[in-house]
């Protein structure tokens, strides 16, 4: 008997999400983000200067919008920049790194930090405490940090579908915790006083385009932007942490920035609010990863990659297949519309990866599902 032509599988459509986006970055729109884009438009934002007052309105009202999303406390404050999360890791090497880090390192985007900081000639060599990929080093001890006066960790591993929980050693004081929350911010639960510094970009929870970071900050992260800034070290401008806290101050970026990329970012933000807040939107998240990892584990032929339950990612899944080439279920896929479930390119596992922002309902996840399934009995013959 020939093999099935995976180019002739086709999936019926009453199996197939409502919407065929499951990418981790850029993720699927909201159903409304045109319209809000459409009303940006129409209210003389877009094509207009990011100096006044209705752009600098636009700013202040996505300041504001996460100010109440993650519930933070008098005295933090909202930065915003260009470039999104790895041109901030450049940011934080220049403004927030006094002497020397310490990264917790378990996949590709948490080890680019590292590298950033390790490459600076002005600092310390950093510490690194790495895990394989599938797993997260546990939270070192207040003496294990050495002389580090910054903890640089992930609250959720893109490439890998490994979430770790924001934690603050004890007895750490001086030491900036820094959460590289890319892909978690808006999906995944986290407490203010376990961080200094959360940042991230909107091209994942808040379903929106990049280009943009943000920077939730302490007031121990303000103080630690001002010492440095005061100390005269040389920093690009675009790449100031001072000058971007004082742009955004003023509800402004230092450089122009996506005016497209802020108003579907607001859009989302209010999206968000209205669904129960972080609380409500992470309860999205999760129900959909309930749904993925309990299919994963009732077949034969899938596994969900992460072992530990506990560290298994509410917003990026990512699930083994054995005896099935999964570079062939996702082209089939893709071929139907259901695109970007491939697994991140340099972990080199025969995987399919998903996300599960909080736009994606959970019937679109058991849709995918039975698509896969779909596939798989065709591939099979």
């Amino acid at each position: 008997m020939s093999s099935p032509d995976p180019t002739q599988i086709r999936i019926p459509d009453h199996l197939k999400p409502s919407d065929g986006r499951f990418g981790c970055g850029p993720s699927r729109l909201h159903p409304g983000a045109i319209a809000a884009l459409q009303a940006a438009s129409d209210a003389g934002i877009l094509g207009t200067s990011h100096r006044q007052t209705p752009v600098k309105g636009l700013v202040g009202s996505v300041r504001a919008g996460l100010r109440a999303l993650f519930d933070l406390p008098e005295g933090w404050e909202v930065v915003l920049g260009d470039g999104g999360s790895t041109a901030f890791w450049d940011v934080a090497t220049f403004g927030l790194i006094d002497q020397r880090s310490h990264h917790l390192v378990f996949g590709e985007f948490s080890s680019k930090f590292a590298e950033a900081s390790t490459a600076a000639p002005h600092l310390g060599a950093a510490g690194v405490t790495e895990s394989a990929p599938g797993d997260h080093p546990r939270l070192p001890t207040a003496a294990e940090l050495d002389d580090a006066d910054l903890l640089a960790l992930t609250h959720n591993e893109t490439s890998t579908g490994v979430s770790m929980a924001v934690a603050r050693p004890t007895g750490s004081d001086g030491v900036l915790v820094c959460v590289d929350a890319t892909s978690g911010a808006g999906g995944l639960l986290w407490q203010p006083e376990a961080a200094d510094v959360y940042y991230f970009a909107p091209q994942k929870c808040f379903a929106g385009d990049g280009g943009l970071w943000i920077a939730l900050c302490s007031p121990s992260a303000i103080e630690r932007i001002g010492r440095i800034s005061a100390s005269k070290r040389w920093v690009p401008a675009s790449l100031d942490l001072s000058i971007a806290l004082a742009n955004s101050r003023l509800d402004q970026t230092y450089n122009t920035p996506a005016l497209a990329t802020l108003a579907l970012l607001d859009h989302q933000i209010r999206w968000m609010l209205d669904q129960g807040g972080l609380i409500g939107c992470a309860a999205r998240s999760r129900a959909c990863a309930d749904v993925l990892y309990g299919w994963a584990e009732s077949r034969p032929w899938a596994t969900p990659f992460v072992a530990d339950p506990a560290k298994r990612s509410a917003v990026v899944g990512t699930v083994d297949l054995s005896g099935v080439d999964a570079g062939t279920v996702s082209g089939v896929l893709r071929a139907n519309g259901i695109v970007d479930t491939d697994a991140y390119r340099k972990l080199g596992r025969n995987q399919l990866r998903v996300g599960m922002f909080p736009v994606t309902p959970v019937d679109d996840i058991t849709r995918l599902t039975a698509s896969v399934d779909y596939v798989v009995e065709r591939l099979a013959g």
